[in-house]
């Protein structure tokens, strides 16, 4: 495989050629995304919690300790 060099100057004008091609996300599509990631976060973790507690419970009626 031959090895090309590129100058940083040429790797920067390419750098900005592709960051111009890239179709960024509106605002109202970046708070709308946020959101849901967050909403989605806080069910995982009523999820995980609750499934902790129960776990939790049936363990120590099981095996009588905890008390």
């Amino acid at each position: 495989m031959a090895s090309k060099t590129t100058n940083p100057f040429v790797f920067l004008q390419q750098v900005r050629a592709e960051t111009a091609k890239v179709t960024w996300p509106s605002r109202r599509e970046t708070m709308i995304s946020t959101v849901m990631v967050l909403a989605f976060a806080v069910i995982a973790m009523i999820f995980f919690f609750s499934a902790d507690q129960l776990m939790g419970l049936a363990i120590e009626q099981i095996l009588g300790i905890g008390r």
